[in-house]
């Protein structure tokens, strides 16, 4: 397996880390929320042997990278990446997103067309849902217990309650996040690139796990229909995480899809 290194660089006053291997055509990789370049070593070794130079960042606030001090929205995270993409010197590359690094990529390849020659969207969040009746009426509690647990003697139990309102509402990130992230977390699922799909031009490959329950493989089919010259590979007996699950046959698709 080609030798995988790890560097750091202070992009717009955050210091971030990134790994990179292999020579060849560019393949960035932006990782998923709670991840980071880290779940991704197997594809880059892989990548890298076929004759792929394969760059994943580390996003701020995961991983090795520094937090963001502010809270960020997904044109942030955007900004940022762009300006990791001028550090590299980079104008010609392929951009593969996971999960949240599929919103980031998204933005990305609209605002950007002109330096992505491919995108690869990987089980890639997004859509925001639409609320069924019970999670309308879990809500709906969500917005009352703001006013029940207003007065100074109940806010100490506010923050326990909202955690069990956003993790109904199948948000367990934001549970799970921290300080200026958990904020962030919450900026972020509430913006739907749903209407911005169609706005891609870029030669799109869509990759998702059959048995993904945190972005169901329905989603896969509205990102076909709304993004024009895309094509959707389904994998059997794969979750959210193909690139942990099968990183070999994740592998070879991506290749199939830049070579063909």
């Amino acid at each position: 397996m080609e030798n995988i290194g790890e560097k750091t660089i202070l992009i717009n006053d955050l210091e971030v880390n990134y790994k990179v291997a292999g020579s060849g055509p560019v393949i960035l990789v932006l990782h998923g929320w709670g991840s980071s370049s880290d779940s991704w070593t197997d594809v880059m070794g892989i990548l890298s042997n076929k004759g792929y130079r394969v760059v994943c960042p580390d996003f701020p606030g995961f991983g090795k990278s520094k937090t963001p001090k502010s809270v960020w929205s997904v044109d942030n995270y955007m900004s940022w990446f762009n300006g990791f993409v001028q550090s590299q010197n980079l104008k010609d590359f392929y951009l593969l997103g996971h999960s949240f690094g599929g919103r980031i990529a998204i933005k990305f390849s609209i605002n950007h067309s002109n330096v992505v020659k491919n995108l690869i969207l990987c089980d890639s969040a997004g859509i925001k849902p639409k609320l069924g009746f019970k999670d309308t009426m879990i809500a709906y509690a969500a917005h009352i217990g703001n006013v029940i647990f207003s007065p100074h003697i109940l806010a100490r139990f506010k923050d326990g309650a909202r955690n069990i309102f956003y993790s109904f509402l199948r948000h367990k990130d934001y549970v799970k996040a921290e300080g200026v992230m958990r904020e962030i977390i919450k900026k972020i699922i509430d913006e739907d690139l749903l209407p911005r799909l169609s706005e891609i031009q870029t030669k799109t490959l869509l990759v998702w796990g059959k048995k993904d329950k945190l972005v169901p493989v329905k989603y896969s089919y509205v990102f076909k229909e709304q993004i024009k010259d895309s094509v959707l590979e389904l994998l059997e007996d794969v979750g959210h995480s193909p690139h942990v699950e099968v990183p070999d046959k994740l592998s070879n698709i991506i290749v199939s899809f830049l070579t063909s």
